[in-house]
């Protein structure tokens, strides 16, 4: 609040338009989604790694494609004070490169793994699921291409959805090639696309002398129609791309991965070979992806790295938590105790007692002081508490406190060094 002569003014802060606090109790199920994914990774030998936020505009430039969308339109990019050029990450992959180039890591047993979780940056239109700060969960493995790893990969994500509980989700799968089969496709589809260019929108008018791929991905409806019946990048492989597309299907069989073929898959990154895919869902609207990934063998190089094969995916956490939350009922955590309190003495006893009951991994709420005992009771019963200890200085004279089961109100009075136990005996009902 601030004066301007007699006038008060009130001061109304936001957050900035497409970002979002997390707030409780939907924090928890973020928490939850975290921890499934650590524990899941760590069984496939992936390990932590965290990265900055910001990097050097030119990281993103090289691996992203300079006239990609997110260079051109999309991208948190300012001067520092000493007048380089630096970017607030859009995605994940190229940081991890950068990481490990500069850190060597090619020089450890491979395949090298990673996992990190945290915050990317892209000024776009929020929308459902869809925010200018947004979170990610990604994996990158570098040193391995055969197809195995392929397949384990993209099991590994599938497991994933389900450890957290998500049914429906479909995984749609493509090869876009290679560096030598490519070139090929990409003269079909320019063929295909010349005159039909005019009707279609401005960005894919512009993708048509860039990158003639991008096309493939855009979401106009009327550019959607245009390319029906447009030339299959499966159609184009060369021996090599097509061989391994092959035996990754195959392995994927054996594993019992359901998927479907989506010869238009293609990615809006630059860096992407061979393997492509997403888990996508119909409950998103037309933003559908919840994750995506595919292999990008020659990033690592282009970065000035040695010959690395590598291969990840990224899950939008946003977009996941939509999905989830529409199956769950988000509820805060409640205490398995509050302790009432009459007096100060009894207040410092119950202190004590709240730390020796956390110590032994109960959830415990206390009484601040300045509160009747009435007061007190409505605050546990508002917090939804399973259980009540009430000391007084009749309590503390006896060395026996009384305690309260508030789901069935079962009531009476116990030893001090008794709590645990009963505690514990009325917590497993429950």
């Amino acid at each position: 609040m601030i004066r301007r002569g007699k006038e008060k003014i009130q001061l109304r802060y936001s957050a900035p338009k497409g970002i979002h606090d997390i707030l409780p109790p939907d924090i928890s199920i973020w928490q939850k989604t975290e921890a499934t994914a650590k524990e899941l990774f760590q069984k496939y030998g992936y390990q932590e790694i965290r990265t900055p936020i910001i990097e050097h505009t030119d990281i993103f430039i090289r691996s992203i494609g300079e006239n990609t969308d997110i260079v051109e339109k999309e991208m948190y990019t300012f001067s520092d004070r000493a007048g380089r050029s630096i970017t607030l990450r859009p995605e994940g992959t190229a940081s991890v490169v950068r990481a490990f180039i500069e850190h060597n890591l090619q020089n450890f047993t491979s395949p090298q793994k990673f996992y990190y979780t945290g915050p990317m940056f892209r000024y776009e239109r929020p929308q459902k699921g869809r925010f200018r700060q947004f979170y990610q969960i990604g994996v990158e493995a570098f040193g391995e291409r055969h197809p195995t790893m392929d397949a384990e990969i993209i099991t590994m994500l599938c497991s994933f959805m389900k450890a957290i509980g998500l049914e429906g989700i479909n995984f749609e799968l493509n090869s876009i090639g290679c560096e030598k089969c490519r070139p090929d496709y990409k003269n079909a589809l320019l063929l295909f696309f010349k005159d039909k260019l005019d009707n279609f929108c401005p960005d894919c008018q512009r993708r048509y002398s860039l990158n003639p791929l991008r096309i493939l991905d855009c979401k106009v409806e009327r550019c959607i129609a245009l390319r029906h019946g447009s030339p299959l990048i499966p159609e184009h492989l060369c021996d090599d791309c097509s061989n391994h597309f092959e035996e990754l299907k195959e392995r994927l069989r054996i594993l019992q991965m359901p998927y479907t073929l989506n010869p238009e898959l293609v990615r809006g990154l630059d860096y992407y070979t061979k393997t492509t895919f997403e888990a996508t869902s119909n409950h998103l609207g037309s933003q559908k992806a919840v994750a995506a990934g595919g292999r990008y063998d020659k990033l690592v190089e282009e970065f000035g790295g040695p010959a690395t094969p590598a291969i990840g995916f990224a899950i939008g956490m946003e977009r996941l938590i939509t999905l989830l939350m529409e199956k769950t009922n988000l509820l805060s955590p409640v205490p398995d105790c509050f302790i009432a309190t009459i007096g100060k003495e009894a207040e410092l006893k119950g202190l004590l007692l709240a730390e020796q009951l956390r110590e032994k991994g109960y959830h415990v709420e206390i009484h601040y002081g300045g509160a009747s005992l009435k007061s007190q009771l409505r605050r546990a019963d508002r917090m939804d508490s399973r259980f009540v200890l009430i000391i007084g200085d009749d309590e503390l004279r006896s060395g026996k406190i009384k305690w309260k089961n508030l789901k069935n109100k079962e009531q009476g009075e116990i030893e001090i060094e008794d709590i645990s136990s009963i505690l514990k005996n009325n917590l497993e009902r429950y």
